[in-house]
């Protein structure tokens, strides 16, 4: 599918109707895990090594991490959308997609290596900002490249291939920003990765659209297209709140769960412990991202696998309130994991099934993603009162179970899906 549309307006806008190849899905899938290294492998690693070395004296590593992170998070929350609606109406023969993601891809790599210069909290800062600028760029990109060119019936299959590269990609970064021998070169190998990894799409040729497809630019109205009326777009504005309250379930479930083992549980290596349970819930992750989506594309049905792996999810949250043991962590971490693994191919599908317009795929995923970013932003917010005031842990759990479990309901209220 490397030339289908590449030439015409009406490949761009229209709904896609040619199935997409295998290398083509797997090139996009690589470049969204390259993006994913670059965000991971600092956020895991390497900018909590160098909060440690860079704080000021009398200023905690911890508000170090908290500010710059803090910050990022600001940027994020913006560029996701505002790069989504500037691909939107590019005009190039590249196509209007593939400037964005390599341009986001380089930008990024680029930050990265000055953050590996660091030498001060405000240039960390900086450096971290300019990653998830650039990094956003390429994300919103890639992300609206599936409703561009993928059938409806095929968007849960990559969707899942998409899922589990987003996973094997944050395990790269991590791996690749610990084992590199430092945090300069961290930073560095980071860079690389992201950059080579993004090359094998690259080859393929975009869709373009025309300067007659573009509308006259103001800024009242680029600014205001990011008000998605929920009046006249129920369905996306359904969809959205499914999403935020199941990620916000889950970002509430795995905040304090270091401290959970620790403390409720009185683990003697929590640490070791929680990377136990990482590998459960990834593995499981794996197994059912792909097959997920692959079910949901054969039976033609959404709403079902998202409900119902919302569900899953609830129940495995509930279970680290109710069963306070190492054996219903391992239970709960295999659940999310098979939860979240459906949830994530599906729920992609089904959002790119409800966007109102072939035009602005990019700007209202970029909004729609809003929906994984907020919560991590809010959890923290929600979560520290429960445990230090209102109940701790099991309040804390049933919470996360609750949020979620209403997030799964709200699905039955879209009507334009199945």
């Amino acid at each position: 599918m490397t030339g289908a549309g590449a030439a015409g307006t009406p490949g761009a806008l229209a709904e896609p109707a040619a199935r997409v190849g295998r290398g083509w899905t797997a090139a996009l899938a690589l470049a969204n895990g390259a993006v994913w290294a670059g965000w991971y492998g600092p956020l895991q690693v390497l900018l909590a090594l160098q909060a440690a070395e860079l704080a000021p004296p009398g200023t905690s590593k911890e508000s170090v991490l908290a500010w710059v992170t803090g910050l990022g998070a600001a940027v994020s929350l913006v560029a996701n959308p505002l790069f989504g609606a500037l691909s939107d109406r590019t005009v190039s023969r590249f196509g209007r997609r593939t400037p964005w993601i390599a341009a986001g891809v380089l930008g990024g790599a680029a930050a990265l290596c000055l953050l590996a210069a660091a030498r001060s909290v405000a240039v960390m800062a900086a450096g971290w900002c300019l990653v998830q600028l650039a990094l956003n760029a390429a994300f919103a990109a890639v992300t609206a490249a599936v409703p561009d060119r993928v059938p409806h019936a095929q968007r849960g299959t990559v969707g899942g291939w998409l899922g589990a590269a987003q996973f094997l990609g944050v395990v790269a970064g991590t791996g690749l920003a610990s084992a590199a021998g430092g945090i300069a070169a961290g930073y560095a190998a980071c860079a690389a990765f992201t950059v080579l990894a993004t090359l094998p799409y690259l080859r393929y040729r975009d869709l373009r659209i025309g300067p007659g497809d573009r509308p006259p630019f103001a800024w009242r109205t680029f600014l205001a297209g990011f008000w998605i009326s929920p009046r006249r777009h129920p369905d996306l504005a359904w969809a959205w709140l499914t999403r935020f309250l199941v990620n916000l379930g889950n970002a509430l479930a795995l905040l304090y769960l270091l401290y959970y083992l620790r403390d409720a549980l009185h683990r003697p290596h929590p640490a070791k412990d929680v990377l136990v349970l990482t590998a459960v819930d990834g593995v499981m992750l794996l197994v059912t991202v792909v097959a997920g989506g692959i079910w949901s594309d054969r039976t033609g049905r959404r709403k079902p696998f998202v409900l119902w792996s919302g569900v899953i999810m609830a129940v495995a949250t509930a279970l680290l309130a109710g069963w306070q043991t190492w054996t219903g962590a391992l239970v709960a971490a295999a659940l999310l994991g098979v939860g979240f693994g459906v949830f994530t191919s599906v729920d992609f599908a089904l959002m790119t099934d409800v966007l109102p317009a072939a035009a602005d795929r990019g700007r209202d995923l970029g909004v729609i993603n809003i929906a994984n970013s907020l919560p991590q932003v809010a959890a923290p917010a929600l979560a520290a009162p429960v445990v230090t005031h209102l109940g701790g842990y099991p309040v804390l759990y049933l919470l996360a179970a609750g949020t979620g479990l209403a997030g799964a309901l709200l699905v039955r209220r879209i009507r334009g899906v199945e």
